[in-house]
């Protein structure tokens, strides 16, 4: 019975392309798409090669800004293992959000009263002619 192992070779010495792809990787998406624009710029053929890699191996949509909110505001959550400290972050995230909240109903309740300013004179000015043209 005989077993059949991977050449050692192979994963001790990557090719040139994995050893290319780990290094933009290691550099972040910015890497990337500097690559792109660097193909497009010089010979464009390649460019679009980069953009089509980027879309199939998903490097192009991968750790979006929201998976990073997400993951900020699963940290802030979190407990550090000083409860008084925990209750003053909490205590102080309730009232934020508590303000947040007045803020934007504040805001709402503007919006309404300079909507009812502008519809109120539109009315007005549109009444005037109808009073102007019955003196006359």
């Amino acid at each position: 019975m005989t077993t059949v192992t991977a050449p050692a070779s192979s994963a001790s010495n990557p090719g040139w392309f994995s050893r290319a792809e780990g290094w933009l990787d290691d550099r972040g998406k910015g890497a990337w798409i500097a690559l792109m624009v660097l193909g497009f710029v010089f010979f464009w053929p390649v460019g679009l090669a980069t953009l089509f890699y980027m879309i199939w191996s998903k490097r192009m949509f991968n750790k979006s800004c929201s998976s990073r909110r997400m993951s900020r505001s699963l940290n802030t959550m979190r407990s550090t293992g000083n409860s008084a400290f925990d209750s003053y972050k909490a205590d102080t995230l309730r009232r934020l959000e508590e303000e947040q909240t007045n803020f934007e109903a504040f805001l709402e309740r503007l919006r309404d009263a300079k909507d009812k300013a502008e519809f109120d004179q539109f009315m007005d000015e549109r009444a005037k002619p109808g009073k102007d043209d019955a003196q006359a």
